[in-house]
């Protein structure tokens, strides 16, 4: 059973680092592609009895990746057109 497991576990984190390892190669190879995506930011006042107040703060442009992972310092913009909404909180 151990040495099923440790085969698992191998497989399963040479199958991340080689999927990050291509996604890192073809974003190189494409010329670091950016795009931006419109979110939507809002800020959650907590009030009395539990209750919170989500206020809008407007809407402004994100650069992003054009990768499956986060590349650049950018996070993907799969994952941001995903989540348009950010909250912040107080």
């Amino acid at each position: 059973m151990k040495l099923w497991a440790r085969r698992a576990t191998l497989l399963l984190v040479t199958a991340f680092v080689a999927t990050y390892a291509g996604d890192w190669a073809l974003f190189k190879l494409r010329g670091s592609p950016r795009s931006s995506v419109t979110v939507n930011r809002y800020v959650a006042i907590p009030l009395k009895g539990n209750k919170q107040e989500f206020d809008y703060l407007g809407s402004s442009d994100v650069s992003c990746s054009v990768s499956l992972f986060s590349q650049a310092g950018l996070g993907p913009c799969w994952q941001l057109r995903r989540n348009s909404n950010q909250g912040l909180n107080p």
